[in-house]
């Protein structure tokens, strides 16, 4: 008898269609136009309405259909009951179809660390530069990111003058033709999905970086590359998929600053395709939960 879908298989679905949702509240809360803004520790560490009822809608969906998992996100939210508008029970059933990786076939829900950003690029949020922004659910299995998926909820997006949404109140709609927002989605060892995978044009080295968080150790670790180009932009999300997308050859930020769920679905999607993400040393990061 056929066994049906493996935990990670079910995890990933469920995650899929849970950003898409959370993607969905981060376009919302910008129609409304009150972004109901709070400073966290410093000017550019800021946290948004968006945030708030994102990370509850994704925290609470999981932690519904997979009680036993650690589930770890960037907002520290006070423990409430969650409105029932916010939770997404439903799964993306194109990836129940594909085989899960042997190496993971027996992996228990309490053996996995998921890490929630709820909103990535919230500062570019708050600017209006929509497109720097991602809604980030990697999953660790033993200390290492496995599986992880990304929303991308202003993908294809234009403003009717391409100006930046300063006021919050204009609905950000997609160009003609294309639909508003995307969703990526990577297993190791079974691929990366969602996007079509570009190099850079040859013999371009461009760098991707920080827009917001600069420092002098980080521009002069850019420089020293000597790249043909230099991007800055927000989101470790939105500099992963820059990779991916052939905009750029590197993402270079060496400063503290990340946190682990800003890297852990971008790393998994960048491993599957092949690339590397580690430490300023080289060294490969750790989830474990503790």
């Amino acid at each position: 008898m056929a066994s049906g879908p493996t935990v990670l298989m079910r995890l990933v679905a469920s995650a899929y269609s849970i950003a898409q949702k959370a993607g969905t509240i981060v376009r919302r809360v910008i129609a409304e136009g009150d972004l109901g803004i709070v400073e966290k520790t410093s000017p550019t560490d800021l946290q948004t309405k968006a945030d708030r009822m994102a990370q509850m809608s994704i925290c609470s969906s999981l932690a519904r259909k997979f009680p036993k998992l650690t589930i770890i996100g960037e907002e520290d939210l006070p423990s409430e009951d969650v409105d029932q508008e916010l939770i997404e029970d439903g799964q993306w059933e194109e990836i129940l179809r594909k085989p899960c990786p042997a190496q993971y076939s027996a992996i228990k829900e309490e053996d996995l660390v998921v890490w929630v950003d709820p909103l990535d690029g919230t500062k570019e949020y708050t600017e209006g530069l929509l497109d720097n922004v991602t809604v980030l659910i990697g999953i660790a299995y033993e200390g290492k990111a496995i599986a992880g998926v990304i929303n991308q909820p202003y993908y294809n997006y234009q403003t009717s003058d391409k100006q930046k949404l300063r006021e919050h109140r204009k609905e950000a709609k997609a160009g003609p033709g294309a639909a508003l927002g995307r969703t990526i989605w990577g297993i190791l060892g079974l691929g990366a999905f969602g996007f079509q995978l570009k190099e850079v044009p040859a013999g371009k080295h461009i760098i991707t970086t920080t827009r917001s968080h600069s420092n002098k150790l980080v521009t002069d670790c850019v420089t020293a590359m000597n790249p043909d180009d230099v991007l800055r932009v927000g989101g470790a999300g939105n500099k992963i998929i820059q990779l991916i997308e052939g905009k750029a050859s590197a993402y270079v930020f060496a400063s503290p600053g990340c946190k682990k769920w800003d890297t852990c679905a971008p790393e998994v999607i960048l491993h599957a395709v092949g690339g590397k993400l580690t430490d300023v040393h080289g060294n490969a990061l750790q989830y474990d939960k503790e």
